[in-house]
């Protein structure tokens, strides 16, 4: 037993950050993307163009099972908290017997004060599936390749896991990849793995793999690798190719100061102390090599495409998940004891206080409305029951009308708080929507017409009318300040083109890519 238990020096921290989960799981309004894939999810499909659909089938079940609420919205997100928390138990028995309970604590403890884990684990979007399935899929794999180079064997069963999870993760986001490459690392850079790359087994995993994958291909043959071809255009450099060398500093400052700042000089202090006897009672295992891998072969990779596009830093979220049971032993003596408490209560009080405030800011007023305007993305977030309302009475005196807006958020929180998932985004910008496009059941009809400042009603999209009465315009508003102002226009006989309009390159909206601009 150690003999400074970290839940009881922890566990007011820890009734902390379950409150802000519980609060902000239970109160706040989705964010447009939280309810873009739920949108989806009421669409159902093998797969969808911006990701992978496994968090959208989900939701579609609990939506059907249980309704349409916020409760509901975020409730997978608690089961997968659940499973994350069951793997990172049996990993700290595995690296420490008979402490794992308390590493466990310490684990719980890191990744709630991380402001990049508190809001991606809380956000009913893909990343929760992810983080937990990949964690899943290293253990099955470490519990294989142990025994493999123990044994010349390992059981099956676990290689078999590790393919299913990691197929799993796959169906979440595509850079669940970077776990599939931490595993070959590990079987190339061991000697006692190498065998494996005979060994048929491995090719029955991989058989496993592209199995549980197959969703995502076939939506891609189906619609002419548009998903594909989605993340190369997003990552692709300017037409002329340039360094820059600043930003990945950027990048890499922004990914240490998100995970949060004692969790990022753990890893360094981690990294630099190596493996010291006595620290890990598994020092055969081939769990921190796969961590490593993992750490490094993502961070590479983003950090070398920063220098030439753009990168963001959740793209890098899979790096640290499986260092944080490492990073306990920066914070224990041989002798068991907890050491560095200064460390984690800066590193507690940091993430309180980024939790606290990100729960404010999704909840109560955007901060940047307090210094001035809100920026956009923000004020998306805010007003949809009066906006909802609205758009409601104008639609009213219309036979069936069509629910239409300037952009795929706000055409998201609209059929969310309206509960209808007939509600379509046309727009600039490619998105899920273009894929329901179906020009036979619009052509004709009269519809409400949602824009805001953001993304503008244009010439181009009251073109798309027969004719169109003037706009009508609502302000959203907070403690005294204007978040975002839209306009609803009523517009009759849609003409709604020829099939697969918003993909041809004719289409009156392609202006720009994002539809943040009106044409000249």
């Amino acid at each position: 037993m150690t003999k400074i238990p970290i839940w009881r020096w922890g566990r007011w921290y820890l009734l902390g950050f379950l409150a802000l989960r519980l609060l902000f799981w239970g109160v706040t309004f989705p964010n447009p993307d939280e309810a873009y894939y739920w949108l989806w999810g009421q669409h159902p499909g093998l797969s969808y163009y911006d990701h992978p659909p496994f968090h959208s089938w989900v939701q579609g079940l609990f939506a059907a099972g249980l309704g349409r609420s916020t409760l509901v919205l975020r409730l997978p997100n608690l089961l997968s908290t659940a499973l994350l928390g069951w793997a990172y138990w049996q990993i700290c028995r595995y690296l420490y017997p008979g402490e794992g309970a308390d590493r466990l604590g310490l684990v719980v403890l890191l990744g709630l004060s991380s402001p990049l884990f508190f809001l991606f684990l809380a956000l009913a979007w893909h990343d929760h599936w992810l983080i937990t399935f990949a964690v899943l899929s290293s253990l099955c794999f470490v519990q294989f390749a142990d025994a493999y180079r123990a044994t010349g064997a390992g059981d099956r069963r676990w290689l078999l896991g590790a393919a299913l999870c990691l197929g799993l993760a796959g169906l979440c986001k595509y850079n669940a990849v970077f776990v599939g490459l931490g595993f070959l690392a590990v079987i190339l850079s061991d000697r006692q793995l190498r065998p494996l790359l005979r060994d048929r087994q491995l090719y029955l995993a991989l058989a496993l793999l592209l199995l549980v994958l197959s969703p995502i291909l076939g939506w891609n043959l189906q619609h002419d690798f548009f998903s594909f071809r989605f993340y190369r255009d997003r990552t692709a450099g300017a037409d002329q190719f340039t360094l820059n060398w600043l930003q990945p500093l950027g990048f890499l400052a922004l990914c240490g100061l998100i995970l949060g700042p004692i969790q990022t000089w753990a890893i360094g202090k981690r990294a630099w102390q190596g493996q010291r006897p006595g620290q890990s009672t598994a020092p055969t295992s081939c769990y921190s090599a796969l961590a490593w891998w993992m750490f490094g072969l993502s961070t590479a990779a983003f950090t070398a495409l920063s220098l030439v596009s753009v990168a963001v830093y959740y793209w890098n979220i899979l790096a640290y998940p499986l260092l944080f049971p490492l990073l306990s032993q920066v914070f224990y003596r041989a002798d068991g004891g907890l050491t560095r408490r200064r460390h984690l209560a800066i590193a507690q009080g940091l993430g309180l206080f980024v939790a606290a405030a990100l729960v404010f800011h999704y909840t109560v007023i955007p901060f940047t409305a307090l210094g001035g305007e809100a920026d956009p993305d923000s004020a998306a977030l805010y007003g949809w029951d009066s906006i909802a309302a609205a758009v409601t009475t104008q639609a009213a005196g219309l036979d069936q009308p069509l629910l239409l807006t300037t952009d795929y958020r706000s055409a998201s929180a609209l059929a969310y708080v309206l509960d209808d998932p007939q509600v379509l985004a046309i727009s600039g910008r490619i998105d899920q929507f273009d894929f329901w496009y179906d020009s036979a059941a619009l052509e004709g009809r009269d519809a409400v017409l949602l824009g805001e400042s953001w993304h503008p009603i244009c010439p181009a999209h009251l073109a798309m009318f027969e004719r169109a009465d003037p706009p009508q315009t609502l302000e959203i508003r907070r403690w005294g300040r204007v978040l975002q102002t839209y306009e609803l226009v009523t517009g009759y006989g849609f003409k709604a083109g020829p099939p697969g309009y918003p993909l041809r390159p004719d289409y009156p909206l392609a202006f720009t890519s994002d539809g943040e601009q009106c044409a000249p």
